[in-house]
């Protein structure tokens, strides 16, 4: 796992923050993007104060959002490391709310961090990796990407992108040696349920939780194993073929939760 360089996105919280800890603690070099400057110190610090021999971290602030903003970390991250192997595309939000009665600034944010974001930071990686030969890239979608899911429709909607994405891009990067995993994740405890956009209030509290630790883990095992699909959870597993067999039952228990 050594000499090996992770781009990781969404850094400052939650799964990004626990992923680059996890690399880090396996001798990889982390280059973290995120919004929020005073995380990333905060990030290296605890980096540098790992007991056992660690990889170095680099914090790098800017927005997924935007291609240049994408291109230029990559850059940065050569520029430091002079190479990179592995790509985390894990920065995302959530949103609640009828679709026809949302305010669109929240739509538009959610779309463009979800959906473009993932394709500026594969754009950004993918000619990185060529350059060694090959790469591995994870995209951290949900295990709400196939599910019926009123008022977190557009949401559901995001990830069922990625997904779709992750699955066709494995197959048009596979003789380039650069392998694709989708991550599907379910019901992490994060910061992503207080800053999920649009309104209504929590509940479905007896689902269960994991950690963002859980998730870091499976993602670093991920970078080994080759596998096509992570699910960590047989909980996880039940609400996808939920999903395909009876939708309408599962449809109407996520209306519940988000209305």
């Amino acid at each position: 796992m050594q000499n090996r360089v992770a781009f990781i996105t969404g850094v400052s919280s939650g799964i990004g923050r626990a992923t680059a800890l996890a690399f880090a603690r396996q001798g990889i070099d982390v280059a973290g993007i995120a919004r929020r400057a005073e995380r990333l110190t905060e990030l290296e610090a605890e980096i540098n104060t790992l007991p056992t021999a660690h990889g170095d971290f680099l914090g790098i602030a800017g927005d997924v959002t935007t291609a240049e903003s994408m291109n230029a970390a990559v850059a940065q991250t050569l520029e430091r490391f002079g190479r990179l192997d592995i790509l985390v595309a894990n920065a995302g939000l959530g949103q609640r709310g009828a679709v026809a009665d949302a305010e669109w600034s929240h739509l538009e944010t959610l779309l463009r961090t979800n959906i473009d974001g993932v394709l500026h930071s594969i754009r950004a990686a993918v000619p990185a990796m060529r350059k060694n030969g090959g790469g591995h890239i994870i995209t951290v979608s949900s295990v709400v990407y196939n599910l019926t899911s009123p008022y977190a429709a557009t949401y559901a909607a995001s990830k069922a992108f990625v997904s779709s994405l992750a699955n066709s891009l494995r197959l048009e990067l596979e003789d380039e040696n650069i392998f694709v995993t989708d991550v599907l994740v379910g019901r992490t405890e994060t910061e992503f349920n207080e800053k999920r956009l649009g309104a209504g209030k929590r509940t479905g509290e007896g689902i269960p939780t994991m950690s963002p630790e859980t998730v870091a883990e499976a993602i670093v095992k991920a970078t080994t194993s080759h596998q096509k699909t992570v699910i960590l959870r047989f909980f996880d597993r039940l609400i996808i073929l939920g999903n395909i067999f009876v939708p309408g039952i599962i449809g109407r228990m996520a209306k519940r939760q988000y209305r």
